[in-house]
């Protein structure tokens, strides 16, 4: 294959010539025997007067600066200054600086610390050594939108060049950690379950497909983890929770990637209002770890440590369009509200409960600023939560919304199996109707039901959704370090 390249990466690319000819080939090093690392050296000698320090210090890192005789050079602890002085190096050490070294290669340098004139601690350099030669240069502007897209396509050069960008993927670790551990404080045990399931379900989504050679037969990549772990608590665990990849067949936009990090937590003995509480105390606590007890998007101030709002899904449409489904009693009813509210709806979404989720969508998720449970979800919608036996044709479900976002979906886990079963029938019915994201009938799942499932309470959080609050983030691809992109033109 034929590759083209542009006069700076020819010009690097015979600078490397040289190098490898006079023995100095530098992919040829293997390791640096670092004295610290560059966080490190600026903590040591954060003190340090103007006189030289008489102890010599070997770093190592990235170049990403070069002014005359000056550098900077950065690890993943942090940036600082060199300086070669000619009056001090050697002709050869100098003439290697000013005529090999590049923007963008990697570096072991030696010598001795100093704090400059202004003020700036700064490595004294006594030797330079090119570890690892940069054919390509960094991108002296790599910012703004119109960038976002490259940023996301070649990850590696956004971490080099930006640190915001290398700070919110340490946030994101920092995060999950701290999920961890409230987790694990809360009793919880973390356990895996298969990536591969041979039968599509645990959520309404479209799935992506694989054929597995040796069993000749086609698996599901997860769409999410619900059934296994709910196996899990009717073989004897109490309290589990897994955070893994899940994989959607969906469109890709600002809150959506087709591979995404979820946690999904199960309690048995436990109901919806225990998840809500487990769920509300998540978030004061990431928020109590992080300092960030308000977060400001755009022209909100979103309130974590303040009480979450809690309000049914009938009431929240009642308030906002004046509409009381409590009162609509055949199918006709709410597809004339529909018509009428301009609302269209598919074949598989003709009932009450599908329409008044289309009328949630339509009229109160964009009012849903500050932290807020809305509950009550149509059986219709809700395939796998327990019935409201209060309020027939609802169920013990809620989902979590912040900034008209959805973060988190949690019920009184679906234990009858006689109902689980007529539940996948229509889902089954659905699917032949079009709806590609309709659960299909799983038997094991039902038979295991029928070994005895206690009350169970689950949640499912988009652990992505929540890195993007708490790094003020406004696309998923700015919180993932490889999201999945359309092919470059």
């Amino acid at each position: 294959m034929e590759r083209k390249f542009n006069d700076q990466e020819l010009i690097r690319r015979e600078k490397l010539k040289n190098l490898q000819k006079n023995n100095q080939d530098p992919y040829q090093v293997e390791k640096v025997q670092r004295t610290m690392n560059i966080g490190e050296f600026n903590k040591t000698f954060k003190k340090l007067k103007t006189h030289n320090h008489k102890k010599n210090i070997r770093l190592a890192g990235r170049v990403i600066a070069l002014r005359q005789t000056f550098g900077v050079i950065r690890d993943f602890y942090g940036d600082t200054q060199f300086y070669v002085n000619k009056n001090k190096v050697s002709k050869s050490m100098l003439e290697y600086f000013n005529k090999t070294l590049d923007i963008g290669d990697i570096v072991e340098i030696y010598g001795t610390p100093f704090r400059t004139k202004k003020g700036q601690l700064t490595l004294d350099v006594k030797k330079i050594k090119i570890i690892s030669k940069a054919l390509k240069p960094l991108p002296e502007k790599w910012h703004g939108l119109e960038d976002e897209e490259l940023r996301a396509r070649h990850r590696y050069v956004d971490l080099i060049v930006n640190k915001d960008s290398m700070q919110t993927f340490i946030d994101r670790i920092r995060i999950i950690k701290i999920i961890r551990n409230f987790m694990d404080s809360q009793g919880y045990l973390e356990v895996e379950t298969p990536v591969l399931h041979p039968i599509l379900g645990g959520a309404n989504a479209r799935p992506f497909v694989t054929f597995h050679n040796t069993l000749e037969r086609n698996f599901y990549l997860r769409i999410a983890t619900e059934l296994p772990l709910k196996k899990l608590i009717v073989g004897g665990f109490d309290k589990v929770y897994e955070i893994g990849r899940i994989f959607r067949n969906e469109g890709m936009d600002s809150t959506h990637n087709p591979e995404f990090t979820s946690m999904e937590v199960y309690a048995a003995y436990e109901n919806m209002e225990y998840m809500m509480n487990l769920t509300e105390n998540l978030f004061k606590c990431v928020a109590k770890t992080l300092k960030k007890p308000v977060i400001k998007i755009g022209d909100h101030e979103i309130k974590i440590m303040q009480k979450f709002k809690k309000i049914h899904i009938v009431d929240f449409i009642k308030q906002e369009t004046g509409v009381d489904f409590w009162k609509v009693k055949t199918n006709k009813e709410a597809q004339d509200l529909a018509k009428k509210h301009h609302i269209e709806f598919e074949k598989h979404q003709s009932s009450i409960g599908h329409i008044i989720n289309l009328f949630f969508e339509e009229f109160c998720e964009s009012k849903c600023i500050q932290p807020t449970f809305v509950y009550g979800h149509p059986i219709d919608v809700s395939p796998l939560s327990k019935k409201d036996y209060k309020n027939p044709g609802f169920t013990k479900r809620f989902e979590l919304f912040i900034n008209t976002k959805e973060y988190v979906n949690a019920f009184s886990e679906l234990n009858d199996p006689i109902d689980q079963f007529e539940r996948f029938e229509s889902q089954v019915k659905e699917k032949s109707l079009g709806n590609d994201e309709a659960v299909e009938m799983d038997i094991d799942f039902i038979e295991s039901l029928e070994y005895g499932l206690p009350p169970t309470g689950g949640l499912g959080l988009g652990i992505d959704r929540l890195v993007m609050l708490f790094t003020n983030k406004t696309t998923i691809r700015d919180v993932l370090l490889f999201p999945h992109m359309r092919e470059a033109k």
